[in-house]
């Protein structure tokens, strides 16, 4: 591979006005396919195989018409202190609210409180369950803004009226967030390097990479569902690992133009090493991405897809526009330097006796293996100790900030109505193989409202055909509870058989019900999910190091940045360390899709780490150092450019904590998170000691094995040969 990569490098440098052309053709063709092919974001949350999307399926098909994922909006309503809603006054007031809710744009019901019985037992608080004829990603804005409206008019006659319900959340996506990670990516680049040409060109591919993958997703959205948040993570991954590779790639092009090479030859060799361990990077980080399919939720695949697909663009980017755009900048990546960063970095290595920082990092940790891996270790343990105490869910308008209409909405439905009635159960019971549909969904009926954990059963309703019955049901305890969660799995498996002897089946849905069932998904699929990533990955590790403790070692290392990464979201979003810090306003649960979906994003990402620094130690191997000294040259060519790759994805994922909205705030924490403890604990700290340790005993693979695994030469031993190469020069000029 490093053969074929390095005649790519020194084609694409050769070649460079060719090579741009072609990517500037792609970027318009892209370009011309978004905004021609497109569709709408479709955010259809299904869960195969769960019986609350199987209830929620024959719904649709039994009740046609009935919005069954048509959109809703709760619009709770309160009297003045010392007043009723039922005051002449103040019915005026919410009879005018539900009028205007009535006539605005894609309404279909809108039931009155005072007709229905939603009013509370003092009179004080009522609700309306407003019905939308389209999901929620298909309202529009007028519609949105009509409910706002309508709440003001009410607000404006002295009630206090507040909103809940998905459709009264915003569908905008955090605005300007991936430019502070763009930001602060610059600054880092132009810090490493200090050149404002060498910076530039990682952060002109990266985005060139988002560019097309953004827009193959746009495009397909024509032919088929794509999710509103499938862009965002595409964004977020496409723009930390394009920056990620391409800075690799500049850097081994400045230190083989620093030893004397020409631009061509430097481009190629660029290209054949740091370009090999890019492609190998890239591919675990797609597979972890694409193993999402495991999951067997759409959503979640899609997503996985999508981020992979950027991936992979901006792997082929940085194998092949970058040499050419290094063939346009040439030996000024060297120059355009900044004065002051000039200096620091010339005194840094000017020679042996004053090395540079990770050099002095490397050789303390070489000297005391033993302690430096016992006080890393312990401490990452330290760390993942809040993990003990994690609880997932999905995020409820209960653990909205507390001046947000929406949790002042979920409060007041508490306050006078309990907190089921913030998450009520829908009881489906199918009585088509019955031969007494009505009959059987009353008995079901009367069982529940025996049953304990339940606060209120309303009467079945039947569908016209008169085979399928629906009954709601109140839990006495609210949505995100372990005992409403303990009552779901009760009904299904009490109430079900007292179905089954009438000739009807039961089941369980509504949002409270899904939210359970795609927790209960997550924990099953975690185990099977974390084998595969881990199996291919440890497959891909052996060819990259010829070996087995270090791909190992790789896997142990991930699960101690696992535990820690858990540890600190738990005290961040559960016992609210920090909380004022990062803006946030509310504790709660850890959204239940995280562990699963971490598990595939930062395995990929912490093998690039782990691909980067141990492929240079594999080089100096290969090439006749000793052990140690492999470590030392390795470690100390790669920290800094690791350092700064870590910091570029950590300002890219930080950026997204102040985004406002929960997932994404536990999302872009937990991301930075383990960013950091994987790179500057585990891969910079753990594996040199770990490789200390191990001597050459890290580089074993049975003879046997070795003959079976095709050598893909990533540390370019062949590539080498061919090219006749001289020994390595001294340390003090690879450091140029």
């Amino acid at each position: 591979m490093a053969t074929f990569l390095y005649r790519l490098g020194r084609f694409s440098y050769r070649r460079r006005g060719v090579v741009l052309a072609i990517w500037l053709g792609l970027v318009a063709l892209f370009g011309v396919g978004a905004s021609t092919l497109s569709g709408p974001t479709s955010d259809t949350f299904s869960i195969p195989g769960t019986e609350s999307q199987e209830a929620f399926d024959l719904l649709e098909e039994r009740f046609p018409g009935g919005n069954t994922d048509g959109a809703q909006a709760r619009v709770v309503f309160a009297a003045p202190e010392g007043q009723t809603l039922a005051d002449p006054a103040n019915q005026a007031a919410v009879q005018d609210v539900l009028a205007d809710l009535q006539a605005a744009p894609q309404v279909a019901d809108v039931p009155d409180p005072f007709e229905i019985g939603t009013v509370s037992e003092d009179g004080a608080i009522a609700f309306s369950q407003v019905t939308y004829s389209v999901p929620f990603f298909d309202l529009t804005d007028e519609a949105r803004e009509a409910l706002t409206e309508a709440a003001e008019g009410g607000r404006d006659a002295g009630l206090t009226v507040e909103l809940g319900g998905e459709a009264a959340m915003s569908d905008e996506e955090p605005a300007g967030t991936e430019i502070i990670g763009i930001g602060v990516a610059a600054v880092v680049l132009i810090l490493t390097f200090g050149s404002l040409i060498a910076a530039g060109l990682p952060l002109i591919t990266a985005i060139l990479g988002i560019v097309i993958g953004m827009s193959a997703i746009t495009a397909a959205s024509g032919f088929m569902d794509i999710g509103s948040s499938t862009p965002t993570l595409a964004l977020m991954l496409g723009l930390a690992v394009g920056i990620d590779y391409a800075l690799f790639i500049v850097s081994r092009f400045r230190h083989e133009l620093a030893m004397g090479r020409d631009g061509e030859e430097a481009a190629g060799r660029a290209v054949g090493t740091a370009g090999s361990a890019v492609v190998f990077a890239g591919l675990t980080v797609m597979i972890a991405l694409a193993g999402l399919f495991v999951v067997n939720i759409p959503m979640l695949t899609e997503m996985g897809l999508a981020a992979a697909l950027t991936v992979g663009v901006a792997v082929i980017i940085a194998l092949s526009l970058l040499p050419a755009l290094l063939g346009f900048a040439k030996h000024r990546v060297l120059g355009g330097r900044i004065p002051g960063l000039r200096r620091i970095r010339e005194r840094a290595t000017d020679d042996e006796s004053k090395p540079t920082l990770g050099r002095r990092w490397v050789n303390l940790v070489t000297r005391r293996p033993v302690a430096v891996l016992t006080v890393a270790v312990v401490a990452m343990l330290a760390l993942a100790a809040p993990l003990l105490d994690l609880r997932l869910g999905l995020p409820d308008e209960g653990s909205s900030p507390p001046d947000s209409t929406q949790r002042q909405a979920y409060d007041l439905t508490v306050e006078g109505f309990g907190p089921g009635f913030n998450g009520p159960l829908t009881v489906v019971v199918d009585g088509s193989g019955s031969p007494d549909a009505q009959a059987a969904a009353d008995s079901v009926a009367g069982s529940l409202e025996s049953f304990e954990g339940i606060a209120t059963v309303t009467p079945p309703v039947l569908n016209e055909a008169g085979d399928t019955a629906i009954i709601n049901v109140v839990p006495e305890s609210g949505p995100g509870s372990a005992e409403t969660e303990e009552l779901v799995g009760d009904i299904r498996d009490e109430i079900g058989a007292v179905g089954e002897e009438a000739g009807a089946s039961v089941s369980v849905t509504g949002a409270t019900a899904v939210n359970i069932d795609f927790s209960e998904r997550m924990t099953e699929a975690l185990l099977p999910y974390l084998a595969l990533v881990v199996g291919l990955s440890f497959v891909l590790l052996m060819l990259v190091f010829r070996s087995l403790l270090v791909p190992l070692k790789a896997a142990l290392g991930f699960l101690l940045t696992m535990g820690a990464t858990f540890g600190a979201i738990v005290a961040v979003f559960q016992w609210g360390w920090f909380n004022g810090l990062l803006g946030i306003e509310q504790t709660g649960p850890i959204i239940s899709m995280l562990p699963i979906f971490l598990i595939g994003v930062v395995f990929g990402l912490a093998m690039d780490y782990q691909v980067f620094l141990v492929t240079r130690m594999r080089e100096e191997h290969v090439h006749g150092a000793a052990p140690t000294e492999s470590v030392v040259i390795g470690f100390q060519h790669g920290a800094r450019v690791v350092s700064a790759a870590a910091l570029i994805m950590m300002s890219v994922f930080a950026a997204f904590i102040f985004g406002g909205e929960d997932v994404i705030m536990q999302v872009g924490l937990a991301l930075a998170a383990a960013v950091a403890f994987d790179a500057f604990v585990v891969r910079m700290t753990i594996v040199p000691a770990v490789m200390t340790l191990l001597g050459s005993r890290a580089w074993f693979l049975p003879r046997w094995l070795d003959r079976l695994l095709p050598n893909v030469d990533v540390e370019g031993e062949k590539l080498a040969r061919q090219l006749r190469e001289e020994p390595e020069p001294q340390l003090e000029a690879a450091q140029r």
